[in-house]
């Protein structure tokens, strides 16, 4: 994993850059989204107050 990818905010509509588990940044850590590379990452949960979603936990390769 890039060591750059677990402090990175990725915004919706975003192209995921790598498959895993992302959370959004609201810090309330309330919703998770797992997301395929070359994907685009979801809108927030209504209501969140978060701006985008950060890597929680990478997918394992192959």
């Amino acid at each position: 994993m890039n060591a750059d990818a677990k402090g990175q905010i990725y915004h919706p509509g975003e192209v995921v850059p790598q498959s895993g588990i992302y959370e959004c940044d609201c810090g309330q850590s309330h919703e998770y989204s797992t997301d395929v590379k070359g994907h685009r990452f979801p809108p927030l949960q209504d209501g969140c107050s978060g701006s985008g979603w950060k890597l929680k936990t990478a997918a394992q390769p192959g």
